[in-house]
Protein backbone atom coordinates (compact mmCIF):
# COMPACT_ATOMS: atom_id res chain seq x y z
CA UNK A 1 0.00 0.00 0.00
CA UNK A 2 1.04 3.64 -0.84
CA UNK A 3 2.53 4.85 2.36
CA UNK A 4 0.20 8.33 1.50
CA UNK A 5 -2.98 5.97 1.51
CA UNK A 6 -2.70 4.32 5.17
CA UNK A 7 -6.36 4.10 6.19
CA UNK A 8 -6.85 7.52 6.96
CA UNK A 9 -10.20 9.14 6.10
CA UNK A 10 -8.44 11.78 4.19
CA UNK A 11 -7.42 9.14 1.66
CA UNK A 12 -11.57 7.94 1.27
CA UNK A 13 -12.36 11.10 0.74
CA UNK A 14 -10.11 12.00 -1.83
CA UNK A 15 -12.62 9.43 -3.88
CA UNK A 16 -15.72 11.66 -5.43
CA UNK A 17 -17.97 9.11 -5.30
CA UNK A 18 -17.29 8.00 -2.08
CA UNK A 19 -17.79 11.65 -1.10
CA UNK A 20 -20.98 11.89 -2.63
CA UNK A 21 -22.11 8.54 -0.99
CA UNK A 22 -21.41 9.62 2.34
CA UNK A 23 -22.83 12.97 2.20
CA UNK A 24 -25.94 11.79 0.24
CA UNK A 25 -26.84 8.71 3.21
CA UNK A 26 -26.23 10.66 5.94
CA UNK A 27 -28.77 13.21 4.77
CA UNK A 28 -31.20 10.45 4.45
CA UNK A 29 -30.43 9.22 8.07
CA UNK A 30 -30.63 12.48 9.65
CA UNK A 31 -34.01 12.91 8.00
CA UNK A 32 -34.84 9.44 9.02
CA UNK A 33 -34.82 10.42 12.81
CA UNK A 34 -36.35 14.11 12.30
CA UNK A 35 -39.55 12.08 10.43
CA UNK A 36 -39.80 9.14 13.48
CA UNK A 37 -40.25 12.11 15.96
CA UNK A 38 -42.70 14.43 13.69
CA UNK A 39 -44.38 10.86 13.08
CA UNK A 40 -44.57 10.71 17.19
CA UNK A 41 -45.54 13.39 18.18
CA UNK A 42 -48.43 13.89 15.16
CA UNK A 43 -50.00 10.44 15.78
CA UNK A 44 -50.27 11.19 19.34
CA UNK A 45 -51.58 14.25 18.73
CA UNK A 46 -54.44 13.12 16.93
CA UNK A 47 -54.93 10.43 18.83
CA UNK A 48 -53.73 10.75 22.43
CA UNK A 49 -52.77 6.83 22.44
CA UNK A 50 -49.25 6.11 23.45
CA UNK A 51 -50.12 2.31 21.98
CA UNK A 52 -51.08 3.96 18.55
CA UNK A 53 -47.91 6.21 18.82
CA UNK A 54 -45.82 3.31 19.45
CA UNK A 55 -47.56 1.12 16.75
CA UNK A 56 -46.08 3.88 14.26
CA UNK A 57 -42.67 4.16 15.37
CA UNK A 58 -42.54 -0.04 15.29
CA UNK A 59 -43.55 0.80 11.78
CA UNK A 60 -40.66 2.39 10.75
CA UNK A 61 -38.53 -0.52 11.55
CA UNK A 62 -40.47 -3.72 11.16
CA UNK A 63 -40.92 -3.43 7.85
CA UNK A 64 -37.29 -3.53 7.32
CA UNK A 65 -37.21 -7.40 8.22
CA UNK A 66 -39.18 -8.88 5.29
CA UNK A 67 -37.93 -5.80 3.28
CA UNK A 68 -34.32 -7.01 3.51
CA UNK A 69 -34.96 -10.77 3.01
CA UNK A 70 -37.08 -10.05 -0.28
CA UNK A 71 -35.91 -7.20 -1.70
CA UNK A 72 -31.76 -6.89 -1.34
CA UNK A 73 -31.94 -9.05 -4.40
CA UNK A 74 -32.61 -5.57 -6.72
CA UNK A 75 -29.32 -4.70 -5.60
CA UNK A 76 -27.79 -7.54 -7.70
CA UNK A 77 -30.26 -7.91 -10.84
CA UNK A 78 -30.35 -4.18 -11.75
CA UNK A 79 -27.78 -1.15 -11.83
CA UNK A 80 -26.96 -0.17 -7.89
CA UNK A 81 -26.56 3.59 -8.75
CA UNK A 82 -30.43 3.18 -10.39
CA UNK A 83 -31.85 1.06 -7.18
CA UNK A 84 -30.41 3.66 -4.91
CA UNK A 85 -32.31 6.67 -6.93
CA UNK A 86 -35.37 4.86 -7.14
CA UNK A 87 -35.41 3.88 -4.09
CA UNK A 88 -34.73 7.22 -2.73
CA UNK A 89 -37.40 9.01 -5.08
CA UNK A 90 -39.96 6.72 -3.94
CA UNK A 91 -39.03 7.45 -0.47
CA UNK A 92 -39.04 10.94 -0.62
CA UNK A 93 -42.45 10.84 -2.72
CA UNK A 94 -44.04 8.68 0.21
CA UNK A 95 -42.56 10.92 2.93
CA UNK A 96 -44.29 14.14 1.37
CA UNK A 97 -47.60 12.63 1.28
CA UNK A 98 -47.20 11.66 4.67
CA UNK A 99 -47.73 15.44 5.09
CA UNK A 100 -51.35 15.46 3.46
CA UNK A 101 -53.41 17.28 6.22
CA UNK A 102 -56.31 14.77 7.61
CA UNK A 103 -55.02 11.96 6.29
CA UNK A 104 -56.40 9.09 7.92
CA UNK A 105 -54.13 7.28 10.14
CA UNK A 106 -54.73 3.88 8.41
CA UNK A 107 -53.16 5.46 5.57
CA UNK A 108 -50.37 7.13 7.20
CA UNK A 109 -49.24 3.49 8.26
CA UNK A 110 -49.81 2.07 5.22
CA UNK A 111 -47.67 5.01 3.56
CA UNK A 112 -44.40 4.42 6.73
CA UNK A 113 -44.58 0.50 5.72
CA UNK A 114 -43.64 1.17 2.21
CA UNK A 115 -41.18 3.82 2.76
CA UNK A 116 -39.23 1.08 5.32
CA UNK A 117 -39.99 -1.14 2.59
CA UNK A 118 -38.30 0.35 0.27
CA UNK A 119 -35.47 1.77 2.56
CA UNK A 120 -34.04 -2.37 2.32
CA UNK A 121 -32.73 -2.60 -1.65
CA UNK A 122 -31.34 0.77 -0.66
CA UNK A 123 -29.25 -0.08 1.77
CA UNK A 124 -27.70 -3.80 -0.02
CA UNK A 125 -27.19 -1.24 -2.83
CA UNK A 126 -25.53 1.42 -1.03
CA UNK A 127 -23.27 -1.41 0.95
CA UNK A 128 -22.36 -3.28 -2.23
CA UNK A 129 -21.79 0.11 -4.55
CA UNK A 130 -19.72 1.09 -1.53
CA UNK A 131 -17.03 -1.86 -2.27
CA UNK A 132 -16.65 -0.71 -6.05
CA UNK A 133 -15.96 3.42 -5.76
CA UNK A 134 -13.61 2.09 -2.76
CA UNK A 135 -9.84 0.54 -3.47
CA UNK A 136 -9.86 -2.82 -1.28
CA UNK A 137 -7.34 -0.98 0.95
CA UNK A 138 -9.70 1.63 1.74
CA UNK A 139 -12.57 -0.01 2.37
CA UNK A 140 -12.70 -0.64 5.70
CA UNK A 141 -11.85 3.44 6.45
CA UNK A 142 -15.32 3.94 4.49
CA UNK A 143 -17.07 1.30 6.40
CA UNK A 144 -15.28 3.59 9.86
CA UNK A 145 -16.26 6.69 8.49
CA UNK A 146 -19.26 5.53 7.10
CA UNK A 147 -20.22 4.23 10.79
CA UNK A 148 -19.21 7.94 12.60
CA UNK A 149 -21.14 9.63 9.95
CA UNK A 150 -24.24 8.14 10.15
CA UNK A 151 -24.36 7.73 14.32
CA UNK A 152 -23.64 11.38 14.78
CA UNK A 153 -26.57 11.64 12.43
CA UNK A 154 -29.36 9.64 14.50
CA UNK A 155 -28.19 12.00 17.07
CA UNK A 156 -28.40 15.08 15.65
CA UNK A 157 -31.49 13.88 13.89
CA UNK A 158 -33.38 13.45 17.10
CA UNK A 159 -32.21 16.30 18.70
CA UNK A 160 -33.38 18.59 16.27
CA UNK A 161 -36.79 16.40 15.45
CA UNK A 162 -38.48 17.99 18.58
CA UNK A 163 -36.99 21.53 17.95
CA UNK A 164 -38.60 21.35 14.39
CA UNK A 165 -41.59 19.74 14.97
CA UNK A 166 -42.22 23.16 17.33
CA UNK A 167 -40.96 25.62 14.42
CA UNK A 168 -42.96 23.67 11.31
CA UNK A 169 -44.95 21.58 12.47
CA UNK A 170 -44.99 18.16 12.09
CA UNK A 171 -46.15 18.02 8.54
CA UNK A 172 -43.64 20.43 7.83
CA UNK A 173 -40.88 18.47 9.38
CA UNK A 174 -42.54 15.61 7.15
CA UNK A 175 -41.61 17.31 3.72
CA UNK A 176 -38.41 18.27 5.13
CA UNK A 177 -37.55 14.57 5.63
CA UNK A 178 -38.87 13.59 1.86
CA UNK A 179 -36.70 16.80 0.61
CA UNK A 180 -33.91 14.60 2.14
CA UNK A 181 -34.56 12.03 -0.06
CA UNK A 182 -34.84 13.82 -3.28
CA UNK A 183 -31.73 15.92 -2.75
CA UNK A 184 -29.91 11.90 -1.87
CA UNK A 185 -31.36 11.08 -4.84
CA UNK A 186 -29.93 14.18 -7.27
CA UNK A 187 -26.63 13.91 -5.42
CA UNK A 188 -26.47 10.39 -6.59
CA UNK A 189 -27.59 10.71 -9.85
CA UNK A 190 -24.83 13.31 -10.45
CA UNK A 191 -21.98 12.09 -8.60
CA UNK A 192 -21.95 8.73 -8.84
CA UNK A 193 -20.83 6.81 -11.85
CA UNK A 194 -23.21 4.50 -13.75
CA UNK A 195 -22.25 1.13 -13.78
CA UNK A 196 -24.32 -1.90 -15.15
CA UNK A 197 -25.78 -4.87 -13.09
CA UNK A 198 -23.40 -7.08 -11.56
CA UNK A 199 -23.01 -10.57 -13.70
CA UNK A 200 -21.54 -13.73 -12.13
CA UNK A 201 -18.52 -14.02 -14.25
CA UNK A 202 -17.51 -17.05 -12.79
CA UNK A 203 -20.25 -19.01 -13.95
CA UNK A 204 -18.62 -20.83 -17.37
CA UNK A 205 -15.69 -21.69 -15.53
CA UNK A 206 -14.49 -23.45 -12.23
CA UNK A 207 -16.64 -25.33 -9.93
CA UNK A 208 -20.71 -25.47 -10.27
CA UNK A 209 -23.00 -22.64 -9.43
CA UNK A 210 -24.40 -25.26 -6.67
CA UNK A 211 -20.69 -26.18 -5.49
CA UNK A 212 -19.85 -22.72 -5.30
CA UNK A 213 -22.91 -21.37 -3.49
CA UNK A 214 -22.42 -24.02 -0.56
CA UNK A 215 -18.83 -23.21 -0.24
CA UNK A 216 -19.59 -19.48 0.28
CA UNK A 217 -22.76 -20.52 2.41
CA UNK A 218 -20.06 -22.21 4.58
CA UNK A 219 -17.73 -19.90 5.15
CA UNK A 220 -20.59 -17.10 5.82
CA UNK A 221 -22.05 -19.26 8.79
CA UNK A 222 -19.84 -17.83 11.38
CA UNK A 223 -20.41 -14.26 9.72
CA UNK A 224 -23.95 -14.57 10.38
CA UNK A 225 -23.37 -15.95 14.14
CA UNK A 226 -21.17 -12.90 14.58
CA UNK A 227 -24.19 -10.46 13.16
CA UNK A 228 -26.89 -11.84 14.73
CA UNK A 229 -25.30 -12.03 18.41
CA UNK A 230 -25.04 -8.01 18.10
CA UNK A 231 -28.22 -7.92 19.09
CA UNK A 232 -27.05 -9.11 23.27
CA UNK A 233 -24.49 -6.24 22.94
CA UNK A 234 -27.22 -3.30 22.50
CA UNK A 235 -29.42 -4.65 25.43
CA UNK A 236 -28.04 -2.00 27.58
CA UNK A 237 -29.29 0.70 25.96
CA UNK A 238 -32.48 -1.03 25.60
CA UNK A 239 -32.40 -0.89 29.78
CA UNK A 240 -30.87 1.52 30.25
CA UNK A 241 -33.93 3.30 32.55
CA UNK A 242 -34.41 0.47 34.83
CA UNK A 243 -30.76 0.14 35.17
CA UNK A 244 -30.22 3.55 36.48
CA UNK A 245 -33.04 2.88 38.61
CA UNK A 246 -30.99 -0.01 40.16
CA UNK A 247 -28.16 1.46 40.48
CA UNK A 248 -29.52 4.30 42.40
CA UNK A 249 -28.73 6.90 39.95
CA UNK A 250 -31.56 9.69 38.76
CA UNK A 251 -33.34 9.62 35.53
CA UNK A 252 -31.89 13.02 33.72
CA UNK A 253 -28.88 10.11 34.06
CA UNK A 254 -30.40 7.74 31.45
CA UNK A 255 -29.55 9.66 28.72
CA UNK A 256 -25.93 9.27 29.66
CA UNK A 257 -25.83 5.08 29.49
CA UNK A 258 -27.89 5.48 26.46
CA UNK A 259 -25.32 7.98 24.86
CA UNK A 260 -22.25 5.57 25.96
CA UNK A 261 -22.86 2.71 22.98
CA UNK A 262 -23.22 5.77 20.36
CA UNK A 263 -20.21 7.22 21.46
CA UNK A 264 -18.15 4.07 21.54
CA UNK A 265 -19.25 3.42 18.05
CA UNK A 266 -18.23 6.19 17.10
CA UNK A 267 -14.77 5.34 18.64
CA UNK A 268 -14.40 2.02 17.36
CA UNK A 269 -15.30 3.51 13.74
CA UNK A 270 -12.14 5.78 13.96
CA UNK A 271 -10.29 2.65 15.73
CA UNK A 272 -11.22 -0.02 12.76
CA UNK A 273 -10.34 2.77 10.45
CA UNK A 274 -6.28 3.29 11.26
CA UNK A 275 -3.47 1.90 9.71
CA UNK A 276 -3.72 -1.70 7.39
CA UNK A 277 -7.21 -3.48 6.87
CA UNK A 278 -7.89 -6.49 8.38
CA UNK A 279 -9.07 -8.88 6.25
CA UNK A 280 -8.38 -12.41 9.13
CA UNK A 281 -10.84 -13.95 11.14
CA UNK A 282 -8.59 -13.71 14.25
CA UNK A 283 -9.05 -9.64 13.46
CA UNK A 284 -12.72 -9.97 13.95
CA UNK A 285 -12.97 -12.84 16.66
CA UNK A 286 -10.56 -11.46 18.99
CA UNK A 287 -13.14 -8.00 19.45
CA UNK A 288 -16.30 -9.81 18.66
CA UNK A 289 -15.45 -12.10 22.02
CA UNK A 290 -14.12 -9.27 23.97
CA UNK A 291 -17.21 -7.24 23.23
CA UNK A 292 -19.26 -8.82 25.46
CA UNK A 293 -16.79 -8.56 28.77
CA UNK A 294 -17.19 -5.29 29.74
CA UNK A 295 -20.70 -5.73 29.54
CA UNK A 296 -19.94 -8.86 32.32
CA UNK A 297 -17.45 -6.65 33.92
CA UNK A 298 -20.53 -4.24 34.94
CA UNK A 299 -22.37 -6.41 37.27
CA UNK A 300 -19.36 -5.74 39.81
CA UNK A 301 -19.35 -2.75 39.35
CA UNK A 302 -23.15 -1.34 39.20
CA UNK A 303 -22.28 2.52 39.86
CA UNK A 304 -23.12 5.00 36.69
CA UNK A 305 -19.76 6.18 35.35
CA UNK A 306 -18.02 2.88 35.23
CA UNK A 307 -21.00 1.60 33.81
CA UNK A 308 -21.02 4.34 31.04
CA UNK A 309 -17.27 3.61 30.19
CA UNK A 310 -17.73 -0.38 30.51
CA UNK A 311 -20.55 0.25 27.75
CA UNK A 312 -18.92 2.75 25.38
CA UNK A 313 -16.00 0.10 25.38
CA UNK A 314 -18.31 -2.95 24.56
CA UNK A 315 -19.89 -0.49 21.94
CA UNK A 316 -16.22 -0.16 20.51
CA UNK A 317 -14.99 -3.66 20.28
CA UNK A 318 -18.34 -4.03 18.76
CA UNK A 319 -18.21 -1.68 15.82
CA UNK A 320 -14.20 -2.67 15.32
CA UNK A 321 -15.40 -6.25 14.54
CA UNK A 322 -18.22 -5.24 12.48
CA UNK A 323 -16.19 -3.57 10.20
CA UNK A 324 -13.94 -6.16 9.73
CA UNK A 325 -16.32 -8.39 9.46
CA UNK A 326 -17.97 -6.53 6.42
CA UNK A 327 -14.91 -6.28 4.70
CA UNK A 328 -14.25 -10.02 4.27
CA UNK A 329 -17.92 -10.67 4.13
CA UNK A 330 -17.26 -8.56 0.72
CA UNK A 331 -14.30 -10.77 -0.45
CA UNK A 332 -15.94 -14.03 0.67
CA UNK A 333 -19.38 -13.11 -1.60
CA UNK A 334 -18.94 -13.05 -5.33
CA UNK A 335 -20.16 -9.80 -6.89
CA UNK A 336 -23.33 -10.92 -8.66
CA UNK A 337 -24.45 -11.84 -4.91
CA UNK A 338 -22.64 -9.26 -3.00
CA UNK A 339 -26.15 -6.63 -2.76
CA UNK A 340 -28.40 -9.52 -1.37
CA UNK A 341 -26.12 -11.42 0.84
CA UNK A 342 -25.12 -7.86 2.63
CA UNK A 343 -28.73 -6.84 2.24
CA UNK A 344 -29.85 -9.80 4.51
CA UNK A 345 -26.79 -9.38 6.57
CA UNK A 346 -27.93 -6.25 7.45
CA UNK A 347 -31.27 -7.79 8.32
CA UNK A 348 -30.11 -9.96 10.57
CA UNK A 349 -28.55 -7.14 12.41
CA UNK A 350 -31.66 -5.46 13.00
CA UNK A 351 -33.84 -8.30 13.63
CA UNK A 352 -31.34 -9.10 16.60
CA UNK A 353 -31.40 -5.76 17.78
CA UNK A 354 -35.39 -6.24 18.16
CA UNK A 355 -35.49 -9.39 19.53
CA UNK A 356 -32.56 -9.04 22.24
CA UNK A 357 -34.23 -6.01 23.84
CA UNK A 358 -37.51 -7.10 24.25
CA UNK A 359 -36.39 -10.56 25.34
CA UNK A 360 -33.75 -8.20 27.81
CA UNK A 361 -36.89 -5.97 29.18
CA UNK A 362 -38.42 -9.12 30.07
CA UNK A 363 -35.55 -10.37 31.55
CA UNK A 364 -34.65 -7.69 33.94
CA UNK A 365 -38.20 -7.44 35.42
CA UNK A 366 -37.07 -10.94 36.31
CA UNK A 367 -33.63 -10.77 37.90
CA UNK A 368 -33.03 -7.44 37.65
CA UNK A 369 -31.68 -5.23 34.79
CA UNK A 370 -27.92 -5.68 36.26
CA UNK A 371 -28.02 -9.17 35.94
CA UNK A 372 -29.68 -8.82 32.65
CA UNK A 373 -26.49 -6.40 31.15
CA UNK A 374 -24.08 -8.90 32.58
CA UNK A 375 -25.65 -12.41 31.25
CA UNK A 376 -26.21 -10.72 27.58
CA UNK A 377 -22.83 -9.65 27.72
CA UNK A 378 -21.24 -13.30 28.58
CA UNK A 379 -23.49 -14.91 26.35
CA UNK A 380 -22.28 -13.17 23.27
CA UNK A 381 -18.54 -13.72 24.53
CA UNK A 382 -19.84 -17.71 24.44
CA UNK A 383 -21.34 -17.27 21.00
CA UNK A 384 -18.32 -15.27 19.90
CA UNK A 385 -16.25 -18.16 20.74
CA UNK A 386 -18.70 -20.43 19.19
CA UNK A 387 -18.05 -18.87 15.59
CA UNK A 388 -14.72 -18.93 15.74
CA UNK A 389 -14.94 -22.53 15.97
CA UNK A 390 -17.94 -23.16 13.15
CA UNK A 391 -15.38 -20.65 11.56
CA UNK A 392 -12.35 -22.57 11.83
CA UNK A 393 -14.28 -25.63 10.64
CA UNK A 394 -15.11 -24.04 7.26
CA UNK A 395 -11.74 -23.09 5.98
CA UNK A 396 -10.64 -25.22 3.14
CA UNK A 397 -8.40 -28.16 4.61
CA UNK A 398 -5.19 -26.79 2.41
CA UNK A 399 -5.51 -23.49 4.14
CA UNK A 400 -5.23 -25.07 7.60
CA UNK A 401 -2.70 -27.38 6.32
CA UNK A 402 -0.65 -24.34 4.97
CA UNK A 403 -1.12 -22.61 7.95
CA UNK A 404 0.07 -25.41 10.31
CA UNK A 405 3.59 -25.79 7.98
CA UNK A 406 3.99 -22.33 6.15
CA UNK A 407 6.67 -22.90 3.62
CA UNK A 408 9.53 -20.77 3.75
CA UNK A 409 9.00 -16.99 2.58
CA UNK A 410 5.63 -18.24 1.29
CA UNK A 411 2.16 -15.86 1.69
CA UNK A 412 0.01 -17.72 3.89
CA UNK A 413 -3.21 -17.02 2.25
CA UNK A 414 -6.13 -15.48 4.47
CA UNK A 415 -8.48 -18.56 5.21
CA UNK A 416 -11.43 -16.60 4.86
CA UNK A 417 -10.60 -15.57 1.41
CA UNK A 418 -9.01 -18.04 0.35
CA UNK A 419 -12.18 -19.49 -2.24
CA UNK A 420 -12.65 -16.23 -3.82
CA UNK A 421 -9.95 -13.80 -3.10
CA UNK A 422 -9.69 -10.71 -6.02
CA UNK A 423 -6.64 -8.99 -7.29
CA UNK A 424 -5.57 -5.14 -6.15
CA UNK A 425 -7.00 -2.29 -7.39
CA UNK A 426 -4.87 1.20 -7.99
CA UNK A 427 -6.14 3.23 -5.03
CA UNK A 428 -5.60 6.50 -6.74
CA UNK A 429 -8.86 8.95 -7.37
CA UNK A 430 -9.95 9.52 -9.97
CA UNK A 431 -12.85 11.99 -11.10
CA UNK A 432 -15.41 10.66 -13.19
CA UNK A 433 -17.16 7.78 -15.01
CA UNK A 434 -14.00 5.83 -15.64
CA UNK A 435 -13.75 4.72 -11.89
CA UNK A 436 -16.81 2.78 -12.86
CA UNK A 437 -14.59 0.40 -15.35
CA UNK A 438 -12.88 -1.07 -11.64
CA UNK A 439 -15.73 -3.76 -10.87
Amino acid sequence: MQSGVRGNFAAALRFREFRTMLVTETLSVAGDQLARVALALLVYGRTNSASLTALSYALTFAPAVLGGFLLSGLADRYPRRTVIVVSDVVRGCLAISMATPGLPLPALWCIVGVLTLAGAPFKAAQLSLLRDVLPNQLYQTGLGLRQITTQIAQVAGFGLGGLLVVAIQAEGTLLLNGATFLLSALGVLLGVAARPASRDASAAVGPSAASRDYLIGRQLVAPVILISLVGLLVVPEGVAAPYASAVGATSLTVGVLMAADPIGSVLGGWWASRGEPVNSPRGVLVPAVAAGLPLLASAAMPWLAGSAVLWAISGALSTVYLIRLQGIVAEIVPDSRRGTVMGRMSTCLQTSQGVAIVAAGLAADQVGPVTTVAASGLMASVLALGAAIVWRGARPRQVRSAEDEPASGARTPSPVLAAHETPSRDIQPQEGPSLGQVV
